[in-house]
């Protein structure tokens, strides 16, 4: 199952207590103090993990406390560290403070780590407090509380290419025919209700990532269809792929009629964030094993200011070709 929001409780652990200690041996019967320091609280730690792609593990637990730190020990004796708690996020990961809304930090290296909140230091024992007038301290300091938050952290997808197009116009079936995924592809709107990934092998030793989001329609930047909630998934695409379905191009058809779905398109990604629209982006129209040769002419003369080409998931027509081109746009951003 996909889940790209989870909302979770976090607590970093409590300080050890410093120690109230004197030193003890034969032939000094006044010995001084000696009482050791508590230890460190565990922090709260994110960490990003490239193995992971939903946040379902938040479903099934949702408060996480890190341990506390062990107390002071007579004879200078330091107590333990708590253990920090270790949370794994997907790459692509953004931790906010759910009370404030404010964005604590964006996680989107496999491995890279952040420390949300640090554990509670640990108190002093009673030999920090010997002064002269006060050879013998009977006080120590105590370990220093942890804090707690309650965080919302929500999964944008990194990929290469975004697929982008309305219900149906056949983003499924593509990801399926140029990658191993397998998502649900039916003959009805809104099969796909989750984001999925594709990883698109690419010559011997290249691949390249695939995004594939539930289909937008006219007015999902204010919430409609399934709204502005899949639409995040594409701000980290190198690329936009838009897929426009060809047999809902009637003939006669002139440029207008055949960018009609594209321009749709374009307006609802402006609306929802206006940066999205200087990626790169390819044309595609598809199932074109299903129209006529007089309308496939005229898509293939079309002059249009981003790249175009025409495809056929079923019967594999120009998919060689489109994975060139979409290899070829994502050199040029990564140089």
């Amino acid at each position: 199952m996909f889940l790209d929001s989870a909302k979770i409780y976090v607590k970093s652990g409590a300080g050890g207590n410093g120690c109230v200690s004197f030193r003890r041996e034969k032939y000094v019967p006044k010995g001084g103090p000696n009482g050791g320091d508590g230890g460190r609280g565990g922090s709260i730690i994110f960490k990003a993990n490239a193995q992971l792609y939903t946040l379902i593990d938040f479903r099934y637990k949702s408060h996480y406390r890190a341990e506390r730190g062990h107390h002071g020990l007579g004879g200078l004796k330091t107590g333990r560290d708590g253990a920090d708690e270790i949370i794994l996020v997907p790459c692509g990961s953004i931790i906010k403070d759910a009370d404030t809304g404010n964005v604590i930090t964006e996680l989107l290296h496999d491995g890279q780590e952040a420390v949300v909140i640090k554990g509670g230091r640990g108190g002093k024992g009673n030999n920090h407090f010997k002064t002269a007038t006060n050879q013998a301290p009977r006080h120590a300091q105590p370990g220093e509380e942890g804090a707690e938050l309650n965080l919302i952290i929500e999964l944008k997808l990194i990929a290469d290419a975004g697929l982008v197009g309305f219900p149906n116009a056949g983003k499924s079936t593509l990801i399926s025919a140029i990658s191993a995924a397998r998502p649900k592809i039916a003959d009805y709107p809104f099969t796909t209700l989750t984001p999925n990934l594709g990883i698109v092998r690419y010559g011997e030793y290249d691949s390249f990532v695939v995004a594939d989001i539930p289909g937008i329609i006219e007015g999902a930047s204010s919430g409609k269809g399934l709204g502005i909630r899949f639409l995040r998934h594409i701000e980290r695409t190198r690329i936009l792929l838009f897929l426009i379905d060809a047999t809902q191009i009637s003939l006669p058809a002139n440029k207008k009629e055949c960018l009609r779905d594209y321009k749709t398109l374009l307006k609802e990604l402006n609306n929802y964030e206006a940066n999205l629209l200087d990626k790169p982006r390819i044309i595609c129209f598809t199932k074109i094993d299903a129209v006529d040769e007089e309308l496939k002419k005229k898509l293939v003369k079309l002059k249009t200011e981003d790249d175009k080409i025409l495809i056929s998931s079923v019967s594999g027509e120009n998919l060689k070709e489109l994975k060139d081109l979409i290899w070829k746009k994502i050199r040029e951003v990564k140089e």
